[in-house]
């Protein structure tokens, strides 16, 4: 049977996190190719310690994190920890040691089966950021080529109807980390992304197309304070009563919105139509 191609909706939002597990900034345009979206999740630090890549799936180490941001300027990528100035990220270790109080140090390039920590987050829930839980051990950018620090495939999406049912809204989006918020008409479903996995997502008039690979399993990281944006725990309890669904290789978890492989780069721009085919 043939699937028919269908409008769900319009890129309202664009992202980029040019350094792992900190905020990143808002895009009016990016380029995305087989090796994800330019400049996206390009840099991450390592903890000295373990040389696990540092990210705030582990919140009793690693949540400070999600009080830095990250951007993108004429000089490269930059680093602002809370109450200081920007400095470039090359010269951001010392200072993120100091306020995470580990040690660690910059890499530029994934390096092969490269490993972070992940809490259970109905843990995590249910102790308390600073209690010690053992955490899980997972490879990241399994379905990734390249060197960026993705959790796993190039792309990650979200869409309005998912946001809203959640409560967050566009406001706190970026609890989620997507690079692309879709903009889905009123009467769309909460979680219609699981529909879309295996098929090709259309973007724009340019002809760039991905391919959807799986749900996105959500460790507690939505549920953290984000810069300004404070703690959300319903952000994964909502999840974990409405939307436990298989993500392959990873089991039946609590998801919100979609990873995708890019088939056809080029350019998105906020405004975009997106066809699900």
């Amino acid at each position: 049977m043939t699937t028919r191609t269908h409008t769900a909706g319009r890129v309202a939002a664009l992202f980029r996190y040019p350094v792992k597990s900190m905020v990143g900034e808002t895009c009016a345009t990016i380029d995305v190719s087989p090796l994800g979206v330019g400049g996206d999740r390009r840099y991450a630090f390592i903890d000295d310690e373990t040389g696990r890549v540092a990210t705030a799936k582990n919140p009793r180490l690693w949540r400070g994190l999600l009080q830095c941001s990250a951007g993108t300027g004429p000089a490269g990528v930059t680093v602002t920890l809370p109450a200081a100035q920007p400095v470039p990220v090359a010269e951001a270790a010392a200072p993120l040691s100091e306020l995470l109080g580990r040690h660690v140090h910059l890499a530029e390039e994934r390096a092969a089966g490269a490993m972070v920590e992940r809490s259970d987050p109905v843990d995590v829930l249910a102790h308390g950021l600073d209690a010690d839980i053992e955490a899980a051990l997972l490879e990241i950018a399994e379905g990734t080529p390249g060197g960026a620090f993705v959790d796993h495939s190039p792309v990650h999406l979200v869409t309005t109807a998912t946001l809203d049912a959640v409560g967050v809204g566009m406001a706190e989006a970026l609890r989620y980390r997507p690079n692309i918020v879709v903009e889905t008409p009123p009467d769309c479903p909460a979680f219609v992304e699981n529909d879309w996995v295996g098929r090709t997502i259309a973007v724009g008039p340019d002809g760039v197309e991905l391919r959807a690979t799986l749900p996105t399993p959500r460790c507690s990281v939505p549920t953290l304070q984000h810069s300004e944006v404070g703690r959300s725990p319903q952000s994964v309890r909502y999840l974990l009563e409405h939307n436990r669904v298989e993500a392959t290789g990873f089991g039946v978890l609590p998801c919100a919105g979609l990873y995708a492989e890019v088939l056809t780069g080029g350019v998105l721009r906020a405004g975009d139509a997106v066809c699900i085919g």
